[in-house]
């Protein structure tokens, strides 16, 4: 084979020969390996090159010799391929939308003729136009305020002497008890214990906490103290509960007594 017939590629490529050519062509492509793939590597250039129109080809060859008229022309070209790769994504994204509502309409469809207890779309929940109405309930007060109702048997107990108030919760546990509590009217600083006396007149301190300067509950710091503690007693088995202060040498006073 001639060394044109190895040239004629491009010109192939390009749909440019003559029909004499390109069917001299054609026969040496079959039985040219390399010419073969050097068609295939042109394969997308060629579509490129299908994009421009004759109008811009001819102002390509005007550009060879004006530099200003070839930078202008680039720069058009450029927009042209952006613009329309750009509407081709477009086309692809809503062939992908409209493909997958098909798809989704036909599982629908085809799972209705399988399983005709199926439903395709839920239907609307009712619109309720009216306020619902609540009955007035009793202002919150103890632990759990603001949270969920606390549990267990209360007691409530003020002190005549300090004026500290305490509401507490007892909780039977196969433990013993649980025992939440909240303090108000509790002045500090100082240092408090919560003493469990039996009903066997043994006791058991089953808390400990440091009350700040501002104390719990009173008028520097309003919002009270809320704890909670366990004991191993049944809440049968205590007589009473009670908030001491312990001084610096270990010496506790009653600060509220809550009578079972």
């Amino acid at each position: 084979m001639s060394r044109p017939d190895h040239m004629d590629v491009a010109a192939y490529a390009l749909g440019v020969l003559d029909e004499q050519d390109t069917e001299r062509f054609e026969e040496h492509l079959a039985a040219c390996w390399a010419c073969a793939a050097e068609l295939e590597t042109m394969v997308p250039v060629v579509g490129l090159l299908s994009d421009i129109d004759g109008e811009t080809m001819m102002a390509m060859e005007q550009t060879a010799t004006d530099p200003a008229l070839l930078d202008r022309t680039l720069v058009a070209v450029r927009t042209d391929r952006r613009r329309t790769r750009f509407r081709q994504m477009l086309a692809t994204a809503a062939a992908v939308v409209v493909f997958g509502g098909l798809t989704g309409y036909g599982f629908v469809s085809v799972a209705g003729d399988d399983s005709p207890g199926i439903v395709a779309e839920p239907a609307p929940s009712p619109v309720v136009n009216d306020p619902p109405t609540t009955a007035p309930t009793a202002p919150p007060s103890g632990p759990g305020v603001g949270g969920t109702e606390e549990e267990g048997d209360q007691v409530d107990a003020t002190d005549p002497t300090t004026g500290v108030q305490t509401t507490m919760f007892l909780v039977d546990r196969e433990y013993g008890t649980r025992i939440n509590f909240s303090l108000r009217k509790l002045p500090g600083p100082r240092t408090c214990r919560l003493v469990v006396v039996r009903k066997n007149s043994t006791t058991e301190v089953i808390s400990t906490w440091s009350v700040p300067e501002g104390g719990y509950g009173t008028n520097n710091r309003p919002q009270g103290l809320e704890l909670s503690a366990s004991t191993s007693a049944r809440s049968s088995e205590i007589k009473q509960l009670q908030v001491q202060s312990v001084d610096s040498h270990g010496v506790a006073s009653p600060l509220v007594t809550v009578p079972m």
